[in-house]
């Protein structure tokens, strides 16, 4: 089988939907898992995806729609995994099929809860597939602006450059390049990281000003590239688009979940109150607890690390928590 073989769609939300998208521009035909039999349904009847970016129109005759996970990872060769993060073990606990032989591609930009660990070490501890068969996806990309067909990057990266190479040209497209790199953790606690970004939503939220905002964001980069350097050493630009790009993207874009995540409770919602809201999974919610647990083993300096936990989890009034940071900034 020449890699990536067929390839599998594992969700059936938004960013799943944008990369089925990208798939189907260069792939014959793939698989698609979606949990519900309703929406598949729906789907091969309309020929969208009935809830997530509708406006995209898909040849389902290229498509194989299942919401057996076993017979989706029985019969795919490389499974790509697009579901929130807080959902990836209840998606999961359904296989039976051996995985050990398959190829994985994370496009998840989150922790798995409760363990605390990056998806790649999640499947390689829980489903024996080799690190060096996996693939992870970052950068400055939302699926809003990857379906309205806007200009876009992508890194794709592997511990085996050649995999990473091998898959990119799956993504590519008129309006989409992409870059590879061989920095797979980093781009995994990168995309955590730039998640806890909904601070600038509560600023926003709080009517603090441009002038702050921008001072956080500075910071924000730094306190990334800090937390990398201790967990993933190695060699990287924290400026390149994976890294600072996707930081970004999340701070600025009306597409962030977690920026409009944040300005809700700005305005004085409460996390529940805010979740109902957006009727969205804001990850950056779970991914703060696992980042800010995870550094209880290296007591990295993360004043906005810590500063977004206790507006979330300890219920500090959130101007309180800002006027406590504004002195902590550099």
């Amino acid at each position: 089988m020449a890699f990536p073989g067929k390839i599998a769609v594992m969700g059936g939300g938004s960013w799943a939907t944008a990369l089925a998208k990208l798939l189907l521009q260069n792939c014959d035909s793939i698989y698609w898992y979606m949990r519900r039999d309703d929406r598949i349904a729906d789907f091969k009847r309309t020929g969208h995806n009935p809830v997530y970016l509708s406006d995209i129109v898909f040849d389902t005759a290229r498509i194989n729609f299942s919401s057996d996970i076993n017979e989706v990872c029985g019969k795919a060769d490389t499974l790509l995994l697009a579901v929130p993060s807080p959902y990836l073990k209840d998606h999961l606990k359904k296989v039976t099929a051996d995985l050990s032989d398959k190829y994985l591609v994370s496009a998840i930009k989150g922790i798995v809860p409760e363990d605390n660990t990056i998806v790649t070490t999640y499947m390689s501890d829980h489903f024996g597939i080799k690190p060096e068969r996996q693939i992870v996806i970052g950068g400055p990309c939302h699926a809003e602006e990857v379906a309205l067909g806007r200009r876009s990057y992508l890194t794709v990266g592997s511990l085996d450059p050649s995999l990473a190479a091998a898959f990119a040209p799956c993504l590519q497209g008129p309006a989409l390049r992409t870059i590879v790199s061989g920095d797979v953790s980093g781009i995994e606690y990168g995309a955590v990281l730039k998640r806890l970004r909904h601070l600038r939503g509560i600023v926003y939220g709080l009517k603090n000003g441009d002038n702050f905002l921008a001072m956080i964001t500075s910071n924000a980069i730094r306190e990334m590239e800090r937390f990398l350097a201790a967990t993933s050493p190695g060699e990287r630009n924290i400026c390149d688009s994976v890294y600072l790009g996707d930081l970004l993207v999340t701070a600025y874009s009306k597409f962030s979940r977690n920026h409009n995540f944040g300005a809700y409770i700005g305005r004085g919602y409460s996390v529940k109150a805010a979740m109902m809201e957006m009727e969205m999974v804001a990850e950056g919610y779970y991914g703060t607890k696992c980042i800010y647990e995870i550094n209880k083993r290296y007591g990295i300096d993360m004043p906005i690390l810590n500063c977004v936990y206790s507006i979330l989890y300890e219920k500090v009034p959130a101007q309180k928590a800002i006027d406590r940071l504004a002195f902590e900034l550099r």
